[in-house]
């Protein structure tokens, strides 16, 4: 417990509050109140590796990172979890729909922090997913669903690589 009190104190200070509404705005409170109360209305309980992964997700913004890329950030926060816990927190909270998960490259899957329906760049050399800005992409005649089934929603991940010696801008 005072992990999670000395990890509270350290976010207070760093991390505005997470919004907790559908109009995104921010609530005034304390930040780990509010992904408590966001944690148990998408039906889970808060535990403390969610609280503590859930302040590592969410309190720097929209963002898209890998269960390796979060595993190393709990672990420089000195936050006790395993690679296991990480993969299993990143899916519950995708099918309560805190996140997305991204196909982008098929050795790792990647997280978006922003659930919402929305296209992305992902570059290649890089490993990097960066939201597309939304420049009105239309997808027309798409199949027919089968039979049972329909379109749950369409995704466009444009694939980006840097032509021969073009240099990476800091």
């Amino acid at each position: 417990m005072s992990e999670l009190l000395s990890l509270q104190a350290a976010l207070n200070a760093r991390i505005p509050a997470l919004s907790g509404d559908a109009s995104g705005a921010a609530r005034r409170g304390c930040p780990l109140s509010d992904l408590r109360d966001r944690l148990r209305r998408a039906g889970l309980r808060p535990t403390r590796q969610r609280l503590s992964l859930g302040w590592l997700l969410f309190g720097r913004g929209d963002r898209h990172l890998t269960a390796e890329m979060l595993y190393d950030e709990a672990m420089r926060a000195k936050v006790p979890v395993s690679l296991a816990t990480v993969y299993n927190t990143l899916h519950q909270f995708t099918e309560v729909g805190l996140l997305r998960q991204l196909a982008l490259d098929g050795s790792k899957a990647y997280f978006d922090t922003n659930p919402s329906e929305h296209h992305h760049f992902f570059l290649e050399d890089e490993g990097q997913v960066m939201d597309m800005p939304d420049c009105g992409i239309s997808v027309e005649s798409l199949p027919d669903a089968p039979e049972g089934m329909e379109i749950a929603g369409v995704e466009v991940i444009v694939r980006l690589r840097r032509r021969a010696g073009a240099r990476r801008q800091s």
